[in-house]
């Protein structure tokens, strides 16, 4: 649980750090995948040889698909936090466990209870809210295009949930390391052929960010997310699951106090909304 809460603070930084930044986003993307791969690798490659060689053809597959798909989330996530609020961008992204839901039902046939129904219409319903209200009452927003911003954002947690999808059988059989670094040498590739095809520069950046790409691999990565995968192993998936809720909010709060920036109300009602149908879509198999 110290782990855990460990994490969700690390994952919180993330939206700053990629805001500190003035890189492109796919490049601040690729290094951060990059850099958390550099961490990760010697580790692989020591300590869980035996385990990458046995990886099937299969599983290479269905992890390339799962790399292939992190590296969507990162593109589309980051690009989001350029046009609209820390607040939207990172609640919105956090909606992936209601598109795994779904996913699961349509594509692996699993069964879904009316609480997760009601709670997946419930965060649609925040969505709504967070995405149009100020538009709608022509309210101050934060953001150049925030519509853009939380289209992408959505996007960043439809394509969260494919690699999520993807790697569950996976993730069943095979140990974290080994995987997360299979995973992690597709999604730097894909990175690296995006930035490439949209011409930005992958050098001559100051030291500051530099700095930058290594903390995002640090904290959020390495401290964040790789620990939260470790944490699965001993606690309860929806204790974790609603642990994560912690992570618009520790945003939200951080953008406030870093980057000066005020959600509107209806963003906040909204959030809030998104966050309460999450925490019933994440608690329903407990429940029924």
């Amino acid at each position: 649980m110290a782990a855990l809460a460990v994490a969700i603070v690390a994952v919180s930084t993330s939206a700053i750090l990629v805001r500190w930044s003035s890189a492109p986003s796919l490049v601040k993307a690729f290094y951060r995948v990059v850099f958390t791969l550099a961490l990760l690798a010697p580790i692989a490659a020591t300590r869980y040889r035996d385990d990458l060689r046995r990886f099937s053809v299969r599983d290479l597959f269905f992890a390339a698909l799962s790399g292939v798909a992190l590296a969507v989330h990162f593109a589309t996530w980051f690009e989001s936090l350029n046009w609209t609020s820390v607040a939207a961008s990172v609640t919105l992204v956090q909606s992936q466990p209601l598109f795994v839901a779904l996913g699961a039902f349509f594509l692996l046939s699993e069964r879904v209870t009316r609480r997760t129904v009601v709670g997946i219409g419930i965060a649609l319903v925040g969505m709504v809210v967070m995405s149009l209200g100020d538009v709608l009452t022509g309210a101050t927003v934060t953001g150049a295009n925030p519509l853009l911003g939380n289209a992408l954002a959505v996007a960043g947690a439809l394509t969260a949930a494919a690699y999520v999808l993807a790697g569950r059988s996976l993730r069943q059989r095979i140990a974290l390391v080994p995987y997360v670094t299979v995973v992690y040498g597709v999604c730097a590739v894909v990175l690296l052929l995006l930035t490439l095809a949209e011409g930005e520069p992958l050098t001559g950046y100051p030291q500051h960010e530099w700095l930058l790409f290594f903390a995002m691999a640090l904290g959020p990565g390495i401290f964040g997310h790789t620990v939260i995968n470790w944490a699965l192993a001993h606690v309860e998936s929806s204790v974790v699951s609603v642990s994560l809720l912690g992570e618009p909010v520790g945003s939200t709060l951080l953008a406030l106090v870093l980057l000066a920036e005020m959600p509107t109300p209806l963003t906040v009602v909204g959030g809030a909304v998104v966050l309460a149908g999450i925490y019933v879509t994440t608690t329903a198999r407990n429940t029924e």
